[in-house]
């Protein structure tokens, strides 16, 4: 079966492909000769992976995935929530969210944030979703160089538990410690379980 990821990060598709049965071949948005921009209108993560799946699917007739996340803060009621990446503005600039983000939450103590990704499936148009959820906190400064994002002012909880309750952010941590524990890798876990049952 031959199953498009509704993106043209070559890195995250052959991070995929490795997790995925050999009878599952991934392909990529250039490999269709997808070159627009795909819509992101809706106003949940789960609205906008659903959308842009659903694009590929009805557009080029492929079976699908596509995904979304976002950083939901406690204190800002959810914010940026679907709008993280252009929380500062259309630019999508990330040290200008991040500054925003920051300024937001300095008159709080509450700091809880968590990190969510959505995965929506489409197969023969029926679709499925997968969620995966990583709690922490917001930092008050940057820490670290990896990552991308808010990475630099998100530390998670469950790494914390491990290392005697010191906050790490996820752009301390290596890519491989990164992606056992965070919110992408969850729900792509459930969406490779899934897969392989078909």
């Amino acid at each position: 079966m031959e199953l498009v990821f509704a993106t043209n990060n070559k890195n995250k598709i052959n991070e995929l492909q490795h997790l995925l049965p050999d009878s599952i071949k991934l392909l990529s948005l250039d490999a269709i000769g997808c070159n627009e921009e795909l819509p992101e209108t809706q106003a949940t993560i789960e609205g906008n992976a659903a959308q842009k799946a659903f694009y590929i699917y009805n557009k080029y007739h492929l079976n699908c995935f596509a995904d979304d996340t976002g950083l939901e803060v406690e204190a800002l009621n959810g914010a940026p929530g679907v709008f993280s990446a252009r929380y500062a503005g259309e630019h999508k600039s990330t040290n200008d969210n991040i500054d925003k983000l920051l300024n937001e939450l300095s008159k709080f103590t509450n700091r809880n944030a968590r990190f969510k990704t959505t995965i929506s499936l489409v197969l023969g148009g029926k679709e499925n979703q997968f969620e995966g959820i990583v709690s922490g906190t917001i930092l008050s400064e940057r820490r670290g160089c990896n990552g991308f994002g808010y990475d630099p002012v998100f530390a998670p909880s469950i790494y914390q538990k491990n290392i005697n309750s010191k906050f790490i952010s996820f752009a301390e941590m290596d890519l491989s410690e990164k992606n056992k524990i965070s919110h992408r890798a969850i729900a792509v876990k459930k969406l490779v379980d899934y897969l392989r049952k078909l």
